[in-house]
């Protein structure tokens, strides 16, 4: 691993794990050794990183070199918390990790009134279960929209059918009650919205439609468009 790579990845773990946070600890999550960590350490002190503690007691970031000082609002500090919140309900495992870690940069970020309001926000979300429930691994299916990829899937309709078809990904859209995939269907010719429960398998194609995305979301929308007109 090279040493910006590592030094990166020990500030995401003081940012995210609970605070104060032991070498050993340290050296677990990141995959390396105590020596490594005590080295680490003193090197993101040197460039700037303020970390209170020593060895033996634990560590904490007061102060992160890495991220520029930013100014909210206490409303948008709440508008922050309660939607990254959210997204951790949702049933999305990546998702949920790439929020929480979003949540830990933002309070990094902060210093004194600000990060404790982050800390103590008073909008907060409960949900006694996930608010989606996909049958498959989302992050498939991001992928082939960031990186245009085909991707193969199986899927049942709400009649119990069930059909092998390539998509084209477009778009992962949360609706209020369900998670849709909208797509440019191979099988039909034509776009259509696949509900995300309803995906039994996935994978990679290994086709690239580079640079349709695009043209193809506006098609979507003149569709939409016309059809409201008619």
């Amino acid at each position: 691993m090279a040493r910006s790579d590592r030094l990166l990845r020990l500030l995401q773990a003081m940012r995210v794990l609970p605070k104060p946070v032991t070498a050993a600890r340290l050296a677990e999550a990141t995959g390396v050794s105590l020596r490594s960590i005590y080295r680490d350490i003193d090197s993101l002190r040197a460039a700037g990183a303020r970390i209170e503690g020593e060895r033996g007691y634990g560590y904490r970031l007061l102060e992160d070199y890495a991220l520029p000082p930013l100014t909210f609002e206490r409303i948008e500090i709440e508008a922050l918390v309660l939607g990254l919140a959210e997204v951790r309900h949702m049933g999305d495992p990546v998702l949920a990790r790439a929020a929480e870690s979003a949540l830990a940069k933002v309070t990094a970020s902060l210093t004194g009134e600000r990060e404790q309001e982050v800390l103590h926000a008073v909008s907060q979300v409960y949900r006694s279960e996930a608010r989606y429930a996909p049958a498959i691994d989302m992050d498939i299916l991001r992928a082939g929209c960031w990186r245009e990829r085909a991707v193969a899937i199986s899927y049942v309709d709400k009649d119990g059918r069930a059909t092998d078809r390539t998509i084209l990904p477009l778009a992962i859209v949360y609706l209020e009650r369900s998670l849709m995939v909208l797509a440019w269907c191979r099988l039909r010719e034509g776009f259509r919205m696949f509900r995300a429960e309803r995906i039994v398998a996935a994978e990679d194609a290994c086709e690239s439609f580079r640079p349709r995305r695009a043209a193809l979301l506006r098609a979507y929308l003149a569709e939409l468009r016309q059809g409201s007109r008619g």
